[in-house]
């Protein structure tokens, strides 16, 4: 049994849905970050509260033909990006509301 992961949105981006592309910008470094329609779910649905394998299997294999274990190894690969980047939260715990 791994550890769950629970992610959230950090609150010092700016982040826009644009003609249907989520658009995020990393505060460390102002790169501009473009979401497809299977970051942009994971992303609507960090909410720092459900566990990422929750996310993987009510959103991304219920909306997209997709295995759970390889959607959840690419979820993991995602939000690890998106964490060194400053864009997500990462924790083995919820994340508390600041």
């Amino acid at each position: 049994m791994t550890t769950p992961l629970y992610i959230a949105r950090s609150r010092r981006v700016a982040a826009r849905e644009l003609g249907g592309e989520m658009m995020i910008m990393s505060p460390r470094d102002s790169t501009l970050f473009s979401l497809n329609d299977v970051g942009t779910a994971i992303w609507q649905a960090a909410d720092g509260h459900t566990p990422l394998t929750e996310i993987v299997e009510r959103k991304i294999c219920a909306e997209f033909e997709v295995e759970r274990a390889e959607a959840l190894i690419d979820a993991e690969s995602f939000v690890r990006e998106m964490a060194e980047h400053g864009i997500m939260l990462v924790s083995a715990e919820p994340v508390a509301d600041d």
